[in-house]
Parts: structure tokens; C-alpha cells; sequence
């Protein structure tokens, strides 16, 4: 089958388009899904680049996000699912076995990919293969940290650093889909007009203005009586950005955090913490029902999963480039 392997860390010289890569081949609870639509995530950048601390075998195929069709099962797996269109779960939460599609599991940059019978989810009619793949990694993240942890409510307030990415744009759509307001921050004029297109309610150039000045400038400082700020921060940034985040989230305030993309050692102002009685919430990728109820917002067209390109597998570093120079809005989207 043709595939793009990741054949060594460093840059995207190491994907590599090969057309003899072995059809693979699903062991007994398994099926053969062919791929249909695969999405690109930093993720795959830092996999191919090398995460520290995390051991990759290389060459991988990588690609998490994976929607397509079942072609064949395995011996005990359920012979029902014989063409039906999935989306599939990119961990293996099965017992004894575990891992990530697209890391330590063969992912979905391939014209196959075997996989669990566990892992699967049937897609609703009116979804797309390329709608599809393009929620788990950005919109299940959302969706948990938003709602299952952060636990937003309508009427509050939502700050979203980060607003432009994939993780970013989807926290903007399920705030306002909550019922929220929203404050997004992103770089440029273009990705800000994109902002507001999918319902933000307030934009902030960064490179001109720093995000708490503008969080001051629309609700007024978070002040000790309840006044200002906003309810809810949403920062998976991290680098020197959680001090300014603190000082924009009012009394009883809740900061959210999916990830560091700019840095993991931060600095905390234990004084706004204890003085603003703020809550400091973790959350760690999606559950399996968090996806279902994805794929029905988009089924009943409450949400539209913001797709950038649609590129074809040989494509697939200028896909890595286009995310790395931050020159798209929203999800690319690979089609074998």
C-alpha cells in the first residue's frame, strides 16, 4: 500500500512517500479500516521532530485522527461492522493493551491502517469522512477541558489564548455553542476576522496589544468585590503567559489547561491564586463518548469542524509546513 512514513527526527525531509509499505494485518479483535480522510496535528510535527522523554520506533506512520471504511475484521471481531463508515478512537484503551495511533501504533497516513474493534465509532449520515477527522485530537480536547472538566456555563465569560490553532478554534465554537462570551487571541488581521466568523465576540492582536490590556480594556481589572475579568481562561500556551492570565480571571475564576506549547516551567502568582480563590484545572485528551457526541453536533449541524485544505497523502509535508509557519486557520486534512 502507499503510506508516508516518518522515517527519522529533524525536519519534514524525513516524511517520505513510499508505495511498497506491507498492507497490514488485523489480529484477531481487529479491523482493516481503509482511510478515507486523516488530519495533521502538532503532534505529528513533535513526533517527527522527537519529543523528549518519549521513545519513538522509528520509522512510524504517523496520524491520529483517521475516518474511513471497514473493508475487513478479524477472526473475533463482530462481522457487523463489514462496511460501515467510522470514525476511529486514536487510543487503545483495551485491557492489557494500550497505546496512540500515530505514535506507538501505526497511524493514518496510509492507504490502510488496522485497529482495534474497541477503538471504533460509527459515523451518523450527513458527516463527512473529512468532518470527521477532523475532531479527535482538537475538538475532543476542547470538548473535555470546556465541558467535562471546565465545566462552562452560558453567560460566562471566555478568554481562549491560542484561538487560531486547531484546539483554539474549537474552544471558541463550543464556548459560544455553551452559550458563552468570548475573548479570542490570535496574530494577524485576517485570522481575527476568522475569529469573529465563528462567533467570537471580542478579538485581540497579541503582537499589538498585550491580552490582559485588552481583557481590562473590554470588562474592566478583576477587582476583589467580583467585579471585571473574565470567568473562564483557557491557556494551553504556557510559557510566560499564566501570570497575565491570572490577572485577567475574576473572583472564583477557573484557568484551563490542555497542554505547554510555548513552555511547561511556569511561573504562578500564588497571591492572585489564593487572593481570587482561582481554580487551576488540568485536562488530558477525550474520552470515547466525547467524540459520539461530536460526531452528533455535526450531524445536527450545530457544529461545523473549521477545515483549512484538503491536500492529497503526498502532500503531507507541505501539510506540517503550512501548520508550522502558521499560515492556515483551522484543520488540514489528508486523503490518501
Amino acid at each position: 500500500m502507499r503510506a508516508v512514513l516518518t522515517v527519522a527526527h529533524g525536519g519534514r525531509e524525513n516524511l517520505q512517500l513510499r508505495a511498497d509499505v506491507p498492507d497490514p494485518q488485523p489480529g484477531p479483535e481487529d479491523v482493516l479500516v481503509r482511510v478515507a480522510a486523516t488530519s495533521i496535528n502538532y503532534h505529528d510535527v513533535f513526533t517527527r521532530r522527537g519529543m523528549p522523554g518519549v521513545r519513538i520506533k522509528l520509522p512510524v506512520i504517523v496520524g491520529s485522527d483517521i475516518a474511513g471504511t471497514v473493508v475487513g475484521v478479524g477472526s473475533r471481531a463482530d462481522g457487523a461492522w463489514m462496511g460501515k463508515r467510522v470514525l476511529v478512537d486514536p487510543v487503545l484503551r483495551a485491557g492489557e493493551r494500550f497505546g496512540m495511533l500515530g505514535e506507538t501504533l501505526p497511524g493514518g497516513r496510509a492507504e490502510l491502517v488496522a485497529v482495534a474493534q474497541s477503538m471504533l465509532i460509527e459515523m451518523p449520515r450527513g458527516v463527512t469522512f473529512e468532518q470527521a477527522a477532523a475532531l479527535p485530537l482538537a475538538y475532543g480536547t476542547a470538548y473535555r477541558m470546556l465541558i467535562t472538566r471546565g465545566a462552562i456555563r452560558a453567560g460566562e465569560r471566555v478568554l481562549v489564548l491560542g484561538a487560531s490553532g486547531g484546539v483554539g478554534v474549537a474552544c471558541v465554537q463550543l464556548a459560544k455553542l455553551a452559550g458563552c462570551e468570548v475573548v479570542a487571541c490570535a496574530s494577524s488581521a485576517p485570522k481575527l476576522q476568522r475569529l469573529r466568523e465563528i462567533g467570537a465576540d471580542h478579538v485581540v492582536n497579541y503582537t499589538e496589544q498585550p491580552f490582559l490590556e485588552a481583557v481590562k480594556a473590554i470588562y474592566g481589572k478583576p477587582r476583589i468585590t467580583g467585579a471585571g475579568g473574565v470567568d473562564v481562561a483557557v491557556n494551553f500556551t504556557g510559557g510566560d503567559t499564566l501570570v497575565p492570565t491570572q490577572k485577567c480571571v475574576k473572583v472564583g475564576g477557573r484557568i484551563l489547561c490542555c497542554g505547554a506549547t510555548a513552555g511547561f516551567d511556569l511561573q504562578l502568582d500564588a497571591r492572585y491564586w489564593w487572593t481570587f480563590e482561582q481554580t487551576l484545572i488540568g485536562s488530558d485528551g477525550w474520552l470515547q463518548e466525547d467524540l459520539g457526541t461530536l460526531l452528533e453536533l455535526v450531524a445536527s449541524a450545530r457544529l461545523a469542524p473549521v477545515i483549512a485544505r484538503v491536500l492529497p497523502l503526498e502532500e503531507a509535508a507541505e501539510g506540517e509546513r503550512l501548520l508550522e509557519d502558521r499560515e492556515v486557520f483551522g484543520k488540514i486534512v489528508l486523503r490518501p
